[in-house]
């Protein structure tokens, strides 16, 4: 039996669709690779929560943070009305970004404190798995 591929948008949709049939609120997935939560939002839709994407060293003071899957990249959260101007400093926790496959949108987490200073994808641009999205500077 082969593992199931958590970072496909297409088996995301299919886990929440199946979560809103069954009346379920929600499901959240361990493994040592990372976490997936999806939460069944009622009327508004679904959310979906994930860990493990891992940025990739660039150089000595920066980090490149990939995309965790497949899906439309977005800078600022849908509903927002404050644009998130560069350069700016984040915390290993913050929200720096997320990418969208239809309804659904998996928020980017910064992974690591430092200054994020480039994206490298286009706001709106349709991205693919491991496709490169930020560049954080770190401290020194």
């Amino acid at each position: 039996m082969s593992a199931i591929d958590f970072s496909d948008p297409a088996t995301i949709a299919l886990l929440t669709e199946a979560l809103t049939a069954a009346g379920v609120d929600g499901l959240e997935i361990s493994r040592p690779g990372g976490q997936l939560r999806i939460i069944v939002a009622g009327k508004d839709g679904a959310r979906i929560s994930s860990t493990g994407a891992t940025p990739r060293a660039l150089g000595f003071a920066s980090v490149v943070m990939k995309a965790p899957m497949a899906g439309r990249f977005c800078v600022e959260h849908p509903t927002s009305t404050t644009p998130q101007n560069l350069p700016r400093s984040v915390s290993d926790a913050d929200i720096v970004g997320f990418v969208g496959v239809g309804h659904i949108l998996l928020p980017l987490r910064a992974g690591r404190s430092g200054v994020l200073i480039r994206l490298l994808a286009e706001p709106g641009a349709l991205v693919g798995f491991g496709d490169p999205l930020f560049e954080i500077e770190l401290p020194s």
